[in-house]
């Protein structure tokens, strides 16, 4: 396991308090409900992260459940059993960028509304573009400039050690082609999101909900940028497109 060395790291105090802070925050404008989703930061010295069936809305900091860098549990509740998904997803990040510090996992309503009906929205005018590789194509200059590709991963049980493992797979793919993601979709469960901080990765995670929530709202056929539009982004704002 990598250590953090970087200033950008959270101590272990900070990490608790941003995580309730930035779930809370989910929670209270719908991103999350009841008790799906969790929060994990990666640590000098292990993990943090979102205990088994917990609400994000109402989290302890004391309760939050603390790893060592192996992933076994050290203290607080008992953690979430995604921790070994977020594991692999540090794991292949940190070779695109090295400052990868926290996952963030939701069951956001309109990201997984489009992975239950690739084949029927095929057949919409509005999103012909749909693609079983891939959630959405680059329709907004900032869903290309804060989220980037957003692969889609096949269902697997939660937990499951075959999504993990996937997953990391994919990062890896990507970021070899030379398009490093910040997302993946589990089909049928919700996104991974992963950034520097909490703050940041709850970022990335609102502009994939919003545009995913865009297909929704759309009256009439929806036409991608073109790859002139994307070049300019790529120029201008470095997106990783």
């Amino acid at each position: 396991m990598t250590a953090l060395t970087t200033s950008s790291a959270l101590s272990e105090s900070n990490a608790r308090e941003e995580i309730c802070r930035v779930g809370k925050s989910l929670f209270d404008r719908g991103y999350v409900h009841a008790t799906a989703g969790n929060i994990s930061v990666r640590l000098e010295h292990g993990f943090l992260i979102t205990p088994t069936d917990a609400c994000l809305g109402f989290l302890d900091p004391a309760k939050l459940s603390l790893l060592d860098v192996h992933g076994h549990h050290v203290s607080g509740d008992a953690p979430s059993k995604t921790i070994a998904l977020h594991k692999r997803i540090y794991e292949a990040a940190v070779a695109f960028d090295a400052e990868t510090h926290c996952v963030i996992h939701t069951h956001s309503t309109h990201c997984v509304g489009l992975t239950l009906a690739h084949k029927n929205f095929q057949n919409e005018t509005r999103s012909s573009f749909a693609s079983a590789q891939e959630l959405l194509p680059a329709i907004t200059p900032y869903f290309v400039m804060k989220v980037g590709h957003v692969p889609v991963i096949d269902y697997h049980r939660p937990g499951a050690v075959e999504a993990a493992e996937a997953v990391a797979q994919t990062i890896t793919r990507y970021g070899e082609q030379g398009t490093p993601v910040r997302a993946v979709m589990l089909s049928r469960l919700g996104p991974n999101v992963w950034h520097h901080s909490p703050a940041s990765a709850m970022a990335v995670l609102e502009e994939l909900e919003e545009t995913a929530k865009l297909v929704y709202l759309a009256t009439g056929p929806i036409t991608p940028l073109t790859p002139k539009q994307i070049q300019e982004l790529r120029e201008t704002f470095d997106a990783k497109w």
